[in-house]
């Protein structure tokens, strides 16, 4: 579901349970169809670090993590499961069974015992890949078409000018320019667990008045993301997750998955998206092939190079973080405009993080959702691994 501090967040500390080594140093065709030749790679100069990372995600410095994978030059370097007691943790929390509530072990992290994890908001950056691919198919529709006239059933209680003028590309960009207060989760008054708290996220989203001038301000709305959802909806004619099944997951190979529904029926593309680690690493390796699967391009070249760049250079000028955002991707580290790294972020520790220059992905799953842990994992791949890469470049 949520925000570029869902990396800083109210984040748990556990101790870990118990550490699986499920695949190390080994090709997997599944996972990447294009293996390429052995090659001058920086695997074995990775390997003391992501010891290194694995030691301390066993001593519990990074909190809950549940998977750690590397994949480089389309080689799985290290994958690593580590097993929670979730049952147990969650007992000292409100474990009302629904699928918004973050402490029940039937719905986070995993879906019912399965191996399907919550990706909450990585879910946005796998919707943008489905709009990408609605925009390829139905040309009259862009990044430029007004939201407003989509929605022509929906009748806003507030009615102003300001909301006629907000672009997809807004939303794509978190500028919509709506009145949106999101990051305390533990806050029945945020907007986004008010939204999820509704009968009609859709409705709930376009009563919102403007603050701001749509595209000139950064601000973090999961609501914004719902619409994109419809968004495919109405362009396609399909809701998103027969969207996704026909045009991405299924070329890809994708055949299990789980998708949250609003009460109104709606797909939940903020945050509702449920998937195997080892699937969620192909959509990272999808965007580093530049939208091309075993030869098939699944989403056009331009699309991916638009998605990955900071099309909003620094997210809060004020602090100085130097971190992007794309079209419903974070551009965490980029210098002069080019991207150094572009990830999806998603609630509790999901991660796709991908470093084009170095053709590396790094996946991490966890849930840490209460107490924040001494290391967040957000940091991994630009302070731990990007110095090794660099030293043997």
């Amino acid at each position: 579901m949520k925000i570029v501090t869902d990396h800083i967040r109210k984040l748990p500390f556990a101790i870990l349970l118990m550490l699986v080594v499920v695949g190390c140093n080994k090709k997997n065709k599944d996972l990447h169809p294009h293996l390429m030749e052995d090659k001058v790679s920086s695997r074995h100069s990775l390997a003391p670090v992501i010891d290194s990372i694995d030691q301390d995600i066993k001593n519990g410095d990074y909190g809950l993590v549940d998977r750690f994978m590397v994949i480089q030059h389309e080689e799985l370097l290290a994958d690593f499961k580590y097993s929670q007691d979730y049952e147990t943790i969650a007992q000292k929390y409100d474990t009302t069974n629904h699928q918004y509530n973050y402490d029940h072990p039937n719905w986070h992290p995993y879906y019912r015992n399965t191996d399907l994890h919550t990706l909450q908001s990585v879910t946005k950056s796998v919707n943008s890949i489905l709009l990408g691919i609605a925009f390829d198919l139905y040309p009259d529709f862009n990044v430029n078409t007004k939201v407003m006239p989509l929605f022509s059933d929906y009748a806003p209680e507030i009615q102003e000018n300001r909301k006629n003028d907000i672009t997809i590309e807004d939303l794509l960009t978190m500028r919509a320019g709506l009145q949106w207060k999101e990051g305390e989760y533990t806050d029945l008054s945020d907007d986004c667990i008010a939204m999820e708290a509704s009968t009609d996220w859709i409705t709930y989203v376009m009563n919102k008045p403007t603050d701001t001038i749509p595209g000139t301000h950064f601000k973090y709305n999961s609501g914004a993301s719902v619409i994109l959802g419809k968004i495919v909806n109405i362009i396609t004619g399909k809701k998103a997750d027969q969207w996704a099944e026909e045009k991405l997951f299924g070329p890809l190979g994708i055949t299990d998955y789980y998708w949250k529904k609003t009460p109104a029926g709606e797909i939940d593309t903020e945050g509702g998206l449920y998937l195997r680690a080892e699937d969620l690493a192909k959509i990272g390796a999808l965007y580093l092939n530049r939208g091309k699967w075993k030869n098939e391009q699944i989403v056009s070249e331009p699309w991916v190079e638009a998605s990955i760049q900071p099309v909003v250079n620094e997210i809060a000028p004020e602090k100085l973080t130097n971190i992007g955002y794309g079209y419903q991707w974070w551009v965490p580290y980029h210098i002069n405009g080019k991207t150094k790294i572009f990830l999806g972020n998603g609630y509790g520790g999901q991660l796709l993080m991908v470093a084009p220059e170095y053709d590396l992905i790094v996946l991490f799953n966890g849930w840490n959702i209460h107490e924040p842990p001494k290391k967040h994992t957000w940091n991994v791949l630009k302070d731990r691994l990007f110095p090794v890469l660099e030293r043997h470049n």
